[in-house]
């Protein structure tokens, strides 16, 4: 019998501390075709022209170098565009529980990014 493995961080919204009464935290989104297979927690950035989310990536030039949301659901944008929630705001989250896309390589990048996060509210703990 191979082992149970089991990834905590599969877990839709495992990485939130708290966040504001009802959905007012999260909107719904777009995932661009071609963002890949991303889990709840993943950092993500909107591309200006199409209004797409993607992972967020340090050092682009089309928007997706701000980072502007977290991931609630785990999801596969590898051939499709797939709608998904978000945590978008007044929120707090733990965040040795995000992760990250192959982009952010440095701890500035990071730092960077939960800066942006403050912005709208979503403070990392």
């Amino acid at each position: 019998m191979a082992p149970l493995v089991h990834d905590p961080y599969a877990r839709d919204g495992h990485y939130i501390v708290s966040e504001a009464n009802g959905y007012r935290a999260r909107e719904e989104i777009t995932l661009a075709s071609g963002a890949g297979v991303l889990k709840a927690g993943r950092v993500l950035g909107r591309i200006t022209a199409s209004s797409k989310y993607v992972s967020y990536t340090p050092g682009a030039t089309d928007g997706s170098q701000n980072a502007v949301a977290i991931l609630y659901q785990g999801c596969d944008a590898t051939s499709a565009d797939v709608r998904r929630t978000v945590t978008a705001r007044d929120s707090e989250v733990q965040a040795s529980a995000l992760n990250w896309g192959p982009a952010v390589t440095t701890d500035a990048h990071k730092t960077t990014a939960l800066a942006a996060l403050a912005v709208l509210g979503i403070a990392a703990r």
